[in-house]
């Protein structure tokens, strides 16, 4: 039966099963990422795929591992566009606050630059009277987004490559555990 039910016969177990467990190691964890969470991933993946043999099995615990890679990899892109946002908020209050400057107060100007724009990061109502300020110099959210993507581009870039390729992988992994079952399939039926 090839429809959304599994005969008793097609049944297959979906936790990996010991004999792969030593090609299944946990991912070394980053702070912020939990092990149970990655389990949680991976059973997911595993009952969905249903692995059926030991090769499908490998190509699922491939699979398993290169989502958490895209999950893990979005999560850091994010982080990335946060620390870039800051750091674009200072160029902004840069090129308002630093006009002017006696040479003599730039490396103190500068000092306080940095401190106001982690102030916005970390402190609402520092954020609220910084942006109000920004504005009113006609620096609004999409100007200080256009200098986010400026300043990242680079990063972001490395990002793109590395989730296209983890995609890729991942769908070229899928595609042949499909073809491991067409296969076995049509070994399978009788020829008339």
């Amino acid at each position: 039966m090839t429809g959304l039910f599994q005969t008793t016969r097609e049944v297959t177990v979906t936790t990996l099963p010991d004999e792969f467990e030593a090609l299944a190691p946990p991912p070394l964890l980053l702070p912020g990422e939990h092990l149970s969470d990655y389990q949680g991933l991976r059973q997911a993946i595993f009952a969905d795929l249903a692995p059926r043999s030991a090769i499908e099995w490998l190509l699922a615990i491939d699979v398993a591992e290169l989502s958490w890679d895209v999950q893990r990899y979005r999560m850091l892109r994010h982080k990335l566009l946060e620390t870039y946002r800051q750091k674009a908020i200072e160029a902004a209050l840069r090129r308002i606050d630093m006009v002017g400057v006696d040479p003599d107060f730039e490396e103190q100007a500068e000092y306080y630059t940095r401190q106001n724009a982690l102030s916005w990061r970390i402190d609402h109502v520092a954020a609220t009277e910084i942006n109000a300020r920004l504005a009113s110099y006609g620096c609004d959210a999409h100007t200080i987004n256009t200098e986010v993507y400026v300043q990242a581009r680079d990063i972001l870039v490395l990002f793109e490559g590395l989730l296209n390729a983890a995609q890729t992988k991942r769908m070229l992994l899928l595609r042949e555990i499909r073809n491991q079952r067409l296969a076995s399939g049509l070994m399978r039926r009788p020829r008339v």
